[in-house]
């Protein structure tokens, strides 16, 4: 629950959606167009409502440190809500735009939903555990609750990765069932299996037992590994699927 935490951490990891948006703009504003990758060229008008969309999701996410500042309750309301219809219309154009003859869009914006939902869970559950070092009489519940979050996103995309893998998704047409597992990627796909999903997903629950121990150091430097693992794994998983197509 929000009234678990204090203000002073939820405007900071809004402060930090907002920088963290205001990245992803410039970044995408100053990239080529991907002619030499297997997702498609968007169209000059869905470049521009991503952009929008992008530039919404910063602005509401700065409004919402304001928010919570003011607002007698803590809570980010209208902003918050904002932000996050941004952040998922984004992926949606994003995934329209970018699909191409091997790269569905529905799979590949779920894809998108499951990467940020894992690095944006990793990087505040990370947060959330340094705030225990200022404020040690914070209950243990909402480290607890957002290290549980965090694996069942992790949960997800092994869920993910077998449902791709199955049904080839990304694949070639004709290829067998899991054949990235043997294929010429099979090394970026064993280690975002094994470094990126298994990993993470025994230290999220190891994260939880200290957490509810308040071992809290301990938690906290198991969610500086977990960070880590979900983002390189999210950085390879992004990467083939512009490369090769392939979802992972």
């Amino acid at each position: 629950r929000l009234s678990d935490v204090t203000r002073g951490y939820l405007s900071v990891t809004a402060a930090i959606a907002g920088l963290l948006g205001l990245l992803a703009l410039l970044t995408d504003t100053g990239l080529p167009a991907p002619e030499a990758l297997a997702i498609s060229v968007a169209s000059s008008s869905i470049d521009l409502a991503r952009r929008l969309a992008e530039a919404v999701f910063l602005v509401a996410a700065f409004a919402s440190v304001v928010a919570i500042r003011r607002s007698a309750s803590g809570r980010p309301g209208i902003a918050g809500w904002t932000a996050l219809a941004a952040g998922i219309v984004t992926f949606a154009l994003a995934a329209v735009g970018w699909a191409g003859p091997t790269l569905p869009a529905v799979p590949l914006v779920l894809q998108y939903l499951a990467l940020a939902a894992a690095s944006g869970g990793a990087l505040g559950a990370l947060i959330l555990g340094h705030w225990y070092l200022v404020t040690p009489r914070l209950s243990e519940r909402p480290l607890v609750i957002a290290s549980r979050a965090l694996a069942a996103v992790i949960g997800l995309q092994v869920a993910l990765f077998l449902v791709w893998g199955a049904f080839g998704t990304g694949a070639e047409a004709g290829e067998p069932p899991f054949a990235l597992l043997t294929g010429s990627a099979a090394l970026f796909v064993w280690l975002r299996l094994i470094v990126s999903l298994a990993g993470p997903a025994v230290l999220s629950v190891m994260a939880v037992r200290t957490a509810r121990s308040r071992s809290m150091e301990s938690a906290t430097g198991l969610l500086y590994i977990d960070l880590a693992a979900v983002v390189s794994g999210t950085v390879v998983a992004a990467g083939l699927a512009y490369s090769s197509g392939s979802l992972i």
